[in-house]
């Protein structure tokens, strides 16, 4: 699964964020998953952060796999979602550098983390 969300996100490396889109105009966090689910890993997930907060069992952080969804508390009333990919990274729609790879241990998103749902058994 980690090669499929690897090569994925090749393909989509650098795209911009944009709220609401879904292509490689512009994608937000959870258009991002949704579209990488379908595409990578041949799953249909909801569409928005809320839906997806909601989907498949929680998970404690200690016991992430490739592929869960990890959320984050960006805001008052914003959340964030990406995918884990093992060795503590997660790739997401970023919105100030759209789709990239992230280290899970860097501060910002330490500090932002707020759970993890695995969707996939």
């Amino acid at each position: 699964m980690r090669q499929n969300l690897l090569a994925h996100y090749q393909r989509w490396r650098g795209t911009p964020y944009r709220y609401g889109g879904l292509s490689r105009s512009g994608v937000d966090c959870s258009g991002f998953v949704y579209l990488t689910y379908q595409s990578a890993i041949g799953f249909t997930v909801p569409r928005t952060t809320q839906a997806l907060a909601q989907t498949g069992e929680r998970v404690s952080k200690s016991q992430l796999r490739v592929g869960d969804l990890i959320f984050f508390n960006t805001g008052k009333k914003t959340r964030h979602v990406g995918i884990y990919l093992g060795n503590h990274e997660f790739l997401h729609a970023s919105t100030s550098r759209g789709v990239i790879v992230s280290k899970l241990n860097n501060p910002y998103w330490l500090s932002s983390y707020w759970k993890a749902r695995r969707v996939l058994n």
